[in-house]
């Protein structure tokens, strides 16, 4: 059975860097679309993640723990990756003086 083992700390630390390349070139041309390109990829990634862990079969039950652990990673990149679009969301609605798709990011922030 094959999987993209996120927990691997290599593959970790190169989706963690292509991450913040992704979050900083969409911050600095202000584009929300960049970083929504990640979190576009991201969220695939789990869908594929979840959908292994539910069709896993018996001869490969010992895969159930990485891919629970893959899974739990992918949700945190999703937050990241979420949060990042909001936030250049916000920049980008600024910039062009426009209401950003929705204050959500202020709401956050304000209950933080």
């Amino acid at each position: 059975m094959f999987f993209l083992d996120v927990s691997n700390i290599f593959t970790l630390i190169l989706l963690l860097i292509a991450t913040v390349l992704l979050i900083f070139l969409s911050q600095e041309l202000k584009k929300s679309y960049i970083s929504g390109i990640a979190l576009f990829f991201y969220l695939i990634l789990l869908a594929v993640h979840v959908g292994q862990i539910i069709t896993l079969s018996q001869e490969n039950a010992s895969y159930l723990s990485e891919l629970i652990k893959c899974a739990i990673i992918d949700l945190v990149f999703v937050f990241i990756t979420f949060f990042a679009y909001l936030w250049v969301d916000d920049i980008e609605a600024k910039k062009l003086g426009k209401k950003s798709v929705d204050d959500s990011l202020q709401w956050f922030w304000k209950n933080v």
